[in-house]
């Protein structure tokens, strides 16, 4: 039996998570001798200080989105200068590497998948001091490749575009049949062609992440007294969104709590006729997946930002603008079938462009794999 183990961080949910479960569950249910098992890192090295960070994060993009921009470009995202080099070495001293391969040696996993970057950087760092030898993949969950990632000295990367592959082999000269154009994994039980819909109206489906941020309030305060189309809006964990749409008590517009199951998300998605949403690499994910027409009603900053660039310059969705009226921005394409048609051929085309399978990508690097070699360091 070969074993896979995925590295996630943080043990909120997240896309991180979501990519890890989806290519988690395909090899469970297509492949009898992988199996596979899921450690949030961070949590791993300390709990505490992950909740720590975790709760530092959320609230630092609620209460000073412009300053953790600016942290996540000049520290994430832009190449690297001297202090900042030095900085991450203080911080990859912490003991991460030690801690990495104690991991490992309780594991003993035949390859790994890092579905977030720094699990990514740790384990190249190792690979560097040739403290490992074993399969490491990169499972890119955004539409770019920011900093932290490891670079050559991870053995395999799933990226999502032809773009991305490119900038791997320019900045990292990795070759390029250990790249792969799979797309940003999705759960196996998102599926189908969205129809168009028999009902009296169109369905908006509504969405701002598992947390339920960004300005979805703003539009629907837009749309509360009337109405062309139907809406539901998933909330997330953001109880206080939920609740006042609840007391709106409007029969077009229609919250819903987090929702966990996948096969309730399929079916909500199978009856839209749009997505409103974050540019969240999942979401947007399996919005190409059912070539359902996307729009953008903000992003949150940091990676965020630099795929709605991304998704933008392709042409793979619409933005929507706070000085234009909501549902007449929806209007112009969904109404016009010129548009809508062809924003759905570009999504159709970037999926179409994929080379492999993610999930069959990684049960094969599990399956041929060499014994695992950790050196004590």
């Amino acid at each position: 039996m070969k074993k896979v183990l995925f590295l996630p961080l943080f043990q909120m949910p997240s896309g991180h998570h979501q990519v890890a479960d989806a290519l988690m569950y395909e090899i469970e249910k297509t492949t009898e001798n992988v199996t596979c098992k899921k450690v949030d890192f961070l949590s791993y090295w300390n709990k505490h200080i992950e909740k720590l960070v975790e709760s530092s994060y959320l609230k630092m993009i609620h209460a000073f989105p412009n300053m953790y921009d600016w942290v996540y470009r000049n520290f994430m995202y832009n190449q690297f200068t001297n202090k900042q080099v030095s900085l991450l070495n203080r911080i990859y001293s912490l003991r991460f590497e030690e801690k990495m391969l104690q991991l490992i040696q309780e594991e003993q996993p035949d390859s790994i998948v890092c579905t977030h970057c720094f699990p990514s950087a740790i384990l190249s760092r190792l690979k560097q001091r040739k403290a490992i030898n074993i399969p490491v993949v990169n499972v890119y969950t955004d539409f770019f490749i920011n900093s932290i990632w490891g670079g050559a000295e991870i053995d395999y990367h799933l990226v999502n575009d032809m773009q991305m592959k490119q900038e791997l082999i320019q900045r990292f000269a990795i070759p390029a049949s250990h790249i792969f154009i799979t797309g940003i994994p999705v759960n196996g039980k998102i599926g189908g062609k969205c129809s168009s819909s028999r009902k009296m109206k169109k369905q908006i489906l509504v969405a701002g992440g598992s947390i339920g941020l960004g300005k979805m309030n703003d539009y629907l305060q837009q749309i509360k007294h009337s109405s062309n189309y139907h809406y539901t809006v998933l909330c997330g964990k953001n109880e206080k969104l939920y609740e006042e749409l609840k007391r709106w008590n409007i029969p077009h517009i229609e919250p819903k709590a987090f929702i966990s199951s996948r096969e309730e998300m399929n079916e909500l998605y199978a009856r839209s006729d749009a997505l409103v949403t974050k540019p969240g690499g999942i979401t947007i994910s399996e919005a190409l997946k059912l070539g359902l027409p996307i729009f953008i009603h903000s992003s949150l900053p940091g990676q965020e930002r630099i795929n709605l660039k991304r998704i933008i310059d392709k042409g793979l969705a619409v933005m929507l603008h706070e000085d234009q009226g909501f549902e007449e921005q929806l209007s112009l394409v969904l109404e016009d079938k010129w548009k809508r048609r062809s924003l759905i051929k570009r999504m159709e085309d970037m999926v179409n462009k994929r080379e492999k399978i993610a999930y069959e990508i990684i049960v094969d690097i599990a399956v041929k794999t060499s014994l695992l070699h950790v050196r004590h360091v």
